[in-house]
């Protein structure tokens, strides 16, 4: 939260510049128009004359200040609206003699200053008023100007003022919009007109069922709804939503008491508090802000004020077909009722500011479907509730709100150290997942979000560390595929994963004492509630209720996001009988020779030749194997992909605002680029856990095997977890090293069932190292002869072949002779070099005789009976017997 200026003292400098010695103070805040000018009013007075109330329009931009209108006294002026070519202007007096009185009045503004018009509307109950902008900027000969009149309970109207001619009887006409309303609110941005009133109940029963309720009353519901206001054409009905408001009822009685509230304009008295909140690009949230007690406790009349209370609002996102419920309980009586929440749109997220309590971040925009909801501290401390009073104003930038209390001009946008702040400290896990979805997505700071996963790796046990690495994987890769994505295959983005977390989930939060839950229901039949685009007055005109409509159809399509779990399901079957030996090196986009793109290419050479030294890894980046797994992962995941992309933009391909230019190249730059995201994000993040391990590149001696680290095999085993649970692909040589870090980490007990779990692969490399590295003592041996046995037969020959031991020996010349006996013929196994001999010997003289018959010869004797003598190795078969034979003498 930044102050950007205080508006009192700004207009409390223009008007003292000219009248210096004048008191001028009780500035109020009339209005807001769609140019975004302010309508003030102001008490003056001086030496020689009485205090005055006067009116004047504020251009924020150029900060200048037009009086436009006073009063021979000091007069309540609680609203204002001045026309768009600023020739009338109507306000509303608030007189509290008897009782509270609105009476709106029309002034001519001319020179004179003098000719005011009473409208002859004095009503107890709130009145407001609000002249209607055309879009178009030049007004055509002779058009009226147009003015809305809110009589609350009563009725709207609709005034149309003949200009250049005095304000009488004759100078205008109207005619009644709406009777019996509840609740209205001006939005000036998209010239509508929001209102509840009770309607009719569609029955929507099942057939045969009976409908018991008698009381006509009680068959009504509160509705809201829009009122399109055009330029030349008649207004028209595009939004009427059913609300459930069981507090309200057509007999229910109201509290009649007026906050107001003229920014956003509002007719409502204390016993609703409702906003809407719209966008150009589509957006609509019902904002419902309101205090309830499950169970009605028995108390005192005294300890009434500190009774607890639920403090709770609803967000209908009407363009996600959704309802946020947001409670937060056992809030004391005499704070809650003191609190006026502020919602506000912020970019893609809603902002809710709830002051002393929280403020919340609802990801509600375009980009996907709302899940990823932000908690943090309030965004004001340092000032009390009874002075905050925020409200959102309109053309100053995102995020400007005004304080009508102190008439403080605030941005409320989340500073990032907030969310920093928030991550830190001991929040829900779902709130990280947010928070870096957040950065990582809508505000586009990668740089933090990498911070935030650094500081965590300083603590790997902290629960739920994988899951921080796996929504960090799946929004980078989002993000790179969404600023490399050709314009003509922006559609198919929304199939792709976009976080971690899930639509729906409810969540509850513990903040400074305070339990904040949150939970999400789905509406049905939402575009049910819209006016469809061939049914306007302008059938597909070009705005916020086609852009709306469109949405929901995509809605209601229910075109499926791409799920890691797919791949994660295809590699768990395709895994178990994945051969690296005997497969050949398959061809993928990520192949030295895979991919017939040449601008694919291109892009991925572009990659590369980023990566400098400074961001390289504590291992040697090659896969000593003929087919990798990492290239058999990415090429499950191309094809998954692939086709999961055809088919859902086939499914919806009669939906013509989405689908109606994808085809298969798109479908094939759209997988391409996502499976390269995938892999230098993959590596993007173990060079930041590396780094995070305290590893720096710069130490060439400690690069390879030899660099390891408990704390850096706890990091790279969280990275490991998470990258497997979403199928993302390894750095090349990191299974290699990894494997080895763990050897020298864990027990051997603790390695093996790693190993057994398929965590650990025990490739040709790292078995070469581990071989030389244990020792030949008999616990190594039987270490040695544990991990053989472990691995893929072809494996385990190879490595046998290449262990200078005599159990390496006996273990070849058994099977050699295994071979044999069952009847498995082929070429003697290539010679190898013999065991190094100790001194004294002794050899064949083990089995003395008289004609040196000895079992060894009657073994032999037994083998050329089952095969030739070319497909023997005698020499493998006579060393093996001698080094058994010293094996067991000594």
């Amino acid at each position: 939260m930044v102050t950007i200026d205080n508006l009192g003292s700004k207009l409390y400098f223009i008007l003292s510049s000219e009248n210096s010695h004048d008191e001028i103070n009780e500035w109020r805040l009339l209005g807001q128009e769609r140019d975004g000018n302010f309508l003030f009013s102001w008490t003056q007075s001086s030496q020689e004359s009485p205090p005055q109330t006067h009116i004047g329009i504020y251009n924020y931009k150029e900060n200048l200040l037009t009086k436009i209108y006073s009063f021979d006294k000091k007069a309540n002026c609680v609203q204002a609206s001045i026309d768009s070519d600023k020739s009338i202007l109507a306000f509303v007096v608030k007189e509290t003699k008897d009782g509270n009185n609105y009476r709106p009045f029309l002034y001519r503004i001319n020179d004179d200053f003098q000719n005011v018009y009473d409208l002859n509307l004095e009503r107890s109950k709130q009145v407001m008023v609000q002249f209607l902008y055309p879009k178009q900027s030049v007004l055509l000969e002779n058009q009226p100007a147009k003015l809305l009149i809110f009589i609350h309970q009563e009725s709207i109207l609709q005034y149309q003022i003949k200009r250049g001619v005095e304000l009488n009887e004759d100078s205008f006409k109207y005619d009644s919009l709406v009777r019996m309303f509840i609740w209205a609110q001006w939005d000036p941005l998209q010239q509508t007109l929001y209102y509840i009133h009770n309607r009719k109940r569609s029955r929507g029963l099942v057939e045969g069922e009976e409908d018991v309720v008698e009381d006509s009353a009680a068959k009504t519901t509160p509705t809201l709804s829009g009122l399109q206001f055009n330029d030349e054409l008649p207004h028209e009905t595009v939004l009427n939503i059913p609300l459930n408001l069981p507090h309200l009822t057509s007999i229910a009685p109201t509290c009649c008491i007026y906050e107001d509230d003229t920014v956003p304009l509002r007719i409502h008295d204390c016993a609703l508090d409702l906003v809407v909140l719209t966008d150009s690009n589509g957006f609509l949230c019902i904002c419902h802000h309101y205090l309830y007690q499950p169970i009605q406790p028995v108390v005192d009349l005294a300890d009434e004020d500190t009774s607890p209370v639920h403090f709770a609002y609803s967000v209908t996102v009407l363009h996600h077909s959704c309802v946020i419920h947001c409670v937060i309980p056992e809030i004391p009586w005499n704070k809650a009722k003191k609190i006026r929440p502020l919602f506000t749109l912020n970019g893609d997220h809603l902002l809710i500011f709830i002051p002393e309590v929280c403020t919340h971040l609802l990801d509600v925009g375009l980009m996907h479907e709302p899940c990823c909801h932000v908690t943090t501290k309030p965004l004001i401390t340092d000032v009390e509730t009874q002075f905050l009073c925020l409200a959102p104003i309109v053309s100053l930038g995102k995020g400007y709100t005004i304080n009508l209390t102190t008439l403080d001009l605030i941005d409320v946008n989340v500073a990032t150290s907030m969310l920093v702040e928030a991550f830190k400290s001991e929040t829900l896990l779902e709130n990280k997942l947010s928070i870096l979805h957040y950065l990582i997505l809508h505000s586009e700071d990668v740089d933090v979000a990498s911070e935030l996963i650094s500081w965590q790796a300083e603590r790997p046990f902290t629960m739920g560390f994988p899951q921080m690495l796996k929504e960090y994987l799946i929004g980078t890769a989002y993000s790179s595929v969404q600023r490399n994505l050709p314009s003509d295959a922006n559609k198919l983005i929304n199939l792709l994963p976009v976080t971690s977390l899930r639509v729906g989930n409810d969540v509850e939060v513990e903040l400074d004492g305070n339990m904040i839950c949150l939970s999400q229901d789905v509406l049905w039949n939402a575009s049910m509630m819209l006016l469809s685009p061939q049914q306007r007055i302008v059938p597909y005109r070009s705005d916020i209720w086609v852009k709306l409509w469109d949405q929901l159809a995509k809605v209601s399509k229910g075109a499926q996001r791409f799920r890691p779990s797919q791949v994660v399901e295809k590699l768990t079957v395709s895994l178990v009988c994945y051969q690296p030996e005997v497969l050949s090196r398959s061809s993928t986009p990520m192949s030295p020779s895979g991919g017939s793109s040449t601008a694919l290419n291109d892009f991925l050479n572009s990659q590369c030749s980023k990566r400098n030294q400074a961001d390289s890894l504590p291992f040697f980046e090659v896969d000593s194997c003929t087919a990798s797994k990492q290239e058999h992962i990415i090429s499950v995941n191309l094809r998954e992909l692939s086709m999961h992309l055809l088919k859902q933009s086939t499914e919806n391909k009669m939906n013509r605002f989405q689908w109606q230019s994808q085809t298969p190249m798109h479908v094939h730059a759209v997988a391409t680029r996502y499976i390269t995201a995938q892999l230098d994000q993959s590596r993007q993040l173990c060079q930041i856990l590396c780094k995070a391990g305290t590893y720096d590149s710069r130490w060439e001696l400690d690069k390879g095997f030899v660099y390891m680290r408990f704390i850096l095999f706890t990091i790279l085993e969280k990275y490991y977890l998470a990258v497997e649970s979403i199928a993302f692909p390894l750095p090349q040589g990191f299974t290699s090293f990894f494997t080895f870090l763990g050897y020298k980490t864990l027990s051997f007990d603790m390695f093996l069932q790693y190993v057994k779990r398929n965590v650990f692969e025990l490739h040709v490399d790292v078995m070469k190292i581990i071989m030389a590295d244990t020792d030949n003592s008999k616990s190594g041996i039987q270490y040695k002869l544990n991990l053989l046995t472990s691995l893929p037969r072809s494996r385990a020959k190879r490595l046998l072949n290449q262990w200078n031991h005599p159990i390496s020996l006996m273990l070849r010349a058994r099977e050699h002779s295994l071979n044999i006996l069952s009847g498995v013929s082929g070429p003697p196994t290539a010679r190898t070099h013999g065991i190094q001999k100790s001194t004294g010997f002794r050899g064949l003289t083990a089995f003395p005789s008289s004609d040196h018959l000895s079992p060894l010869d009657t073994f032999l004797d037994l083998l050329t009976a089952k095969a030739t003598l070319t497909d023997i190795d005698f020499g493998l078969l006579i060393e093996a017997t001698e080094t058994s034979t010293e094996e067991f003498l000594h």
